[in-house]
């Protein structure tokens, strides 16, 4: 039994990670279960480890967790998105979005208005926007700072006005967008930060070697078997990780 966790749903749809879980469960012979985290983008310093007490064997989280815990995880293939800009690369990118008809077109229109973060533990809706803001605070910049709990959430903030903006993974845009568009039609990118390395998919190291590798190569020949499938959440394949992107 291969326990998998993820904490990027619902924001990347929770049928995304369960066909994942398929795609280890054929290619490695072994029954998963699936389990989902949707307080938190992954475990920073302070938060439970599920990788440390055994608890998960296989894990989908933001980056800053990786960093944290890449002593304890071996990295597992990661997917390509289809998105253009990520021109067959690794990566996504986190779009700041206003509502259509909102008065604002450029990042610094948003100063003394109101923002909203799906969690601190989000390298595209919350730590890319510290470096953006900085040497100010969030709190300094903006008028207000809403914890959504989620990039669907912050859309929703947007979208009725309860928000100005949101930084959202580019992923969530282009899987919510209405008919192919680039950006669901009730919303406008006006600036886009990146490209930052897709969210790791990581493996304890604890698991066995024969398994890790059995893992790794069911991921990197998905495509072969399941590609309508991936393209359907926004991707294309999966391909090796590069442990050095996930170092900035």
């Amino acid at each position: 039994m291969l326990r998998l966790i993820s904490y990027l749903a619902p924001s990347i749809p929770a049928e995304f990670f369960e066909l994942v879980a398929k795609v280890i469960s054929e290619g490695t012979g072994l029954d998963v279960d699936l389990q989902f985290d949707e307080r938190i983008s992954g475990p920073l310093p302070g938060d439970a480890d599920p990788f440390a007490d055994g608890t998960a064997d296989v894990g989908f989280l933001c980056s800053p967790s990786y960093k944290w815990l890449r002593q304890e995880l071996h990295l597992l293939p990661v997917p390509v998105p289809a998105d253009v800009r990520a021109n067959g690369r690794a990566v996504y990118f986190g779009d700041v979005v206003v509502h259509d008809r909102s008065p604002f077109f450029k990042f610094q229109d948003l100063r003394a208005h109101r923002w909203a973060y799906n969690d601190r533990n989000s390298r595209s809706g919350w730590l890319s926007m510290l470096d953006r803001v900085a040497p100010l605070s969030p709190h300094q910049f903006f008028s207000e700072v809403v914890h959504a709990g989620s990039h669907l959430e912050s859309l929703r903030l947007v979208k009725t006005g309860r928000v100005d903006a949101a930084a959202i993974d580019s992923q969530v845009l282009l899987k919510e967008a209405d008919r192919g568009a680039d950006v669901p039609a009730e919303f406008r990118i006006i600036e886009s930060w990146g490209p930052f390395p897709i969210w790791p998919i990581v493996i304890r190291n604890g698991v066995a070697k024969h398994v890790r590798m059995s893992v790794h190569d069911a991921l990197l020949s998905a495509h072969v078997a399941f590609g309508e499938q991936l393209r359907s959440y926004g991707f294309v394949r999966f391909v090796e990780a590069e442990p050095a992107a996930y170092d900035e």
